[in-house]
């Protein structure tokens, strides 16, 4: 039983990756969209690559988006205005009338006949001009229906009539009568007069509707067995057509019945491949990347977040899938680990993800393009400014390969969606948004950034702060080491950023006892010359413990832990090993070797170079060139010779770089200049 527990914790990291790689292949293609994948790729304007294409199937061609819409705008350019005949207001405007006449008539300047004569004009253009009815103002709409007794009354556009129309009609009627005083008579009625034609958008909106819902979507059907396209032969605007609405069919047919068990079966093999590609990468080249399980989680995270949006986008807006900021992926990962990586992992979801967008090809080389200039363009994202410029350029990068395909596709520069280039532009905003997600995922995943490392970097942070108040001393040879190792890692081309900080606090330790320090010593009395020389050894050797447990207290990242853990590697503590040796004949060399670990990555070496050079350069007197050359030869000669870098992936030849720059530097803190002959 103890056995069997003891292979469970042995591989229980394996396993972890072998339940992480199965679950991002089973959401992976959970996400895909439910439909077959038509087997030929095909382009307008470009010739039929493959043999004779015979309808496998019978299938209706459907009409475009750009037809449909055509047709649509048509119908509501000429759509039918309903209104409603109102025979309150008819029957309101007569009373009017009739009581405005009354009290016209009762002045003695009317006789009877002229009474008469006005009460029977105004009954009759009152009935001329609500006959069909009057409107509030003359429709633009060419057919226009009047609703009157529940019946629909079409009426042509000489019969409008509104309320200036109507009243220039009176005034024309009563002038013709030849009557004295009509005038005021006709001033009454045009005054009564009111429209009675109310515009019913609720029916005109449902007439329209019922209009749009008869468009029909196909336009001719083709048989089974019929010739579509012959090889060798362009792929002409209405083979494109053709084309598109068999790959329609195809896919929505195909994800029917015991086909749709093979079709997992085949985008589960696929996506398994990609995805088996990324462990082998990573196990191959980033063997420390693929040992922390939370590494891997956070790669296949992001991987899944990138394949989960465009999915959807796929599936709900597949004319907008350029949205989706594809790029942030691999500035994420160059973020946190580095550009190959970043694009190895950006390359490998563009391929996952040109199983199910639309023009595959056209997708797959504007995201690979894009992702490379992202690789090339984005640096120092700490640096607010190249955020912005590598955004920029990836949009630029986006427009300009949507010219291309759209020149290659059409032949011309005509019909270009410039809705698109807001796409891009969108697309473009949405990539800032790799700064807070860098800083969400350090908080979720537990990494490092450069924004977090360049925060570290601050002296005025309160760990430093507390550093150079306690120990002067060692605050200042940590600022000398710093500036070293930058130097030596931006030679080489390792992360400055990181080596900088973990420059910084490597020594923090010292904090505990900066008196038994000598760069803290301001004073010839030392505190080692009342201590035997193991009691001496234990605090020099100790300052590396209490360094770790002073950065957890302080939150420090682990990465940045890392430069205190293995800056002395497991280097002896020479001075006191030598005193021991004359006090003691056979003295144990494991009483005064640093526990160790030896460094393991380019960056924690430099600082284990650049630290052992800066402190015993204090101890040169007169330094030359020939001295100084010597004297960092034989440092790093004897960490060599002590097997500090094996574990270190920092070739010989980087450690001769690193060299060559610790020398210079130390050539100008010591200001030599070049010894001219007497």
């Amino acid at each position: 039983m103890g056995k069997t527990l003891d292979n469970v914790y042995k591989h229980q990291s394996l396993a972890y990756k072998y339940f992480l790689y199965v679950v991002s292949i089973a959401l992976i293609v959970f996400f895909f969209p439910k439909g077959g994948k038509f087997k030929y790729e095909f382009q307008k304007g470009k010739p039929w690559q493959y043999e004779n294409l015979y309808a496998p199937i019978d299938f209706s061609i459907k009409k475009s988006q750009e037809e449909i819409a055509e047709e649509q705008q048509s119908i509501r350019n000429g759509k039918t205005d309903y209104f409603t005949f109102d025979a309150a207001v008819v029957a309101d405007v007569n009373g009017e009338v009739d009581k405005g006449l009354t009290t016209l008539f009762q002045s003695d300047s009317y006789t009877s006949q002229q009474r008469r004569a006005l009460s029977r004009l105004a009954q009759d253009i009152l009935e001329e001009v609500y006959a069909a009815g009057i409107f509030p103002t003359i429709p633009e709409s060419k057919s226009v229906v009047v609703v009157k007794n529940n019946e629909a009354q079409p009426m042509a556009p000489g019969n409008y009539l509104d309320i200036d129309k109507a009243k220039q009609l009176v005034e024309e009627r009563f002038s013709n009568l030849g009557i004295s005083g009509a005038m005021n008579a006709s001033r009454l009625v045009q005054n009564s007069i009111k429209p009675n034609l109310l515009y019913d958008e609720a029916l005109t909106q449902s007439a329209l509707n019922d209009e749009l819902s008869k468009i029909s979507y196909t336009r001719g059907e083709v048989a089974q067995g019929k010739l579509i396209i012959a090889k060798g032969e362009i792929v002409e605007a209405e083979d494109f057509k053709v084309l598109n609405s068999l790959k329609d069919e195809y896919e929505s047919e195909l994800w029917l019945g015991n086909n749709y068990y093979f079709i997992l079966l085949g985008y589960t093999i696929l996506v398994a491949l990609v995805l088996i590609m990324l462990f082998l990468f990573l196990k191959r080249y980033r063997n420390e990347i693929y040992r922390n399980n939370n590494k891997v989680t956070f790669i296949f995270f992001n991987i899944l977040l990138m394949v989960l949006a465009t999915t959807l986008m796929v599936k709900h807006y597949e004319d907008y899938i350029y949205v989706v900021p594809l790029c942030i992926l691999p500035l994420i990962l160059k973020n946190f680990f580095d550009a190959r990586l970043g694009l190895f992992a950006h390359v490998l979801t563009v391929l996952i993800l040109g199983f199910v967008v639309p023009n595959s090809f056209e997708y797959i080389f504007l995201q690979i393009i894009a992702g490379i200039v992202t690789i090339l363009t984005a640096s120092e994202l700490y640096k607010r400014a190249n955020l912005f410029i590598s955004v920029g350029q990836i949009t630029l990068i986006y427009i300009i390969g949507y010219f291309a395909f759209h020149a290659i596709h059409e032949g011309n520069l005509e019909n270009i969606e410039w809705i698109l280039f807001g796409v891009f532009v969108l697309n473009g905003l949405l990539t800032l948004f790799a700064q807070p997600l860098i800083y969400m995922f350090e908080k979720i995943f537990g990494l490092v950034s450069d924004v977090s490392l360049l925060e570290l970097s601050d002296t005025n942070s309160k760990l430093l702060k507390e550093l150079s108040d306690k120990a002067p001393g060692t605050f200042h040879h940590s600022l000398q080491v710093a500036n070293l190792a930058e130097a030596a890692a931006n030679e080489i081309g390792a992360n400055a950023m990181l080596v900088r900080v973990g420059a910084l606090y490597h020594d923090v330790g010292k904090m505990e006892h900066p008196t038994y320090f000598t760069e803290n010593q301001i004073t010839n009395v030392n505190p080692h010359d009342d201590l035997p020389p193991k009691e001496s050894a234990k605090i020099i050797i100790e300052h590396v413990i209490h360094g770790i447990e002073i950065a957890r207290k302080n939150n420090i990242p682990d990465r940045v832990i890392d430069f205190i853990r293995t800056h002395h590697g497991t280097t002896l503590v020479y001075y006191f090993f030598k005193k021991q040796q004359e006090l003691e004949q056979g003295a144990s060399e494991e009483d005064f070797r640093y526990p160790g670990p030896i460094p393991f990555s380019r960056e924690t070496a430099i600082l284990m170079m650049s630290d052992a050079v800066e402190a015993a350069s204090k101890s040169l007197k007169n330094p030359t060139f020939t001295i100084i050359d010597d004297f960092v030869e034989k440092i790093v000669k004897g960490q060599m010779q002590a097997n500090q870098f094996l574990n270190a992936n920092i070739t010989l030849k980087e450690i001769e770089m690193v060299k060559k720059v610790l020398k210079q530097k130390l050539t100008n803190i010591y200001h030599l200049r070049v010894e001219y002959p007497e």
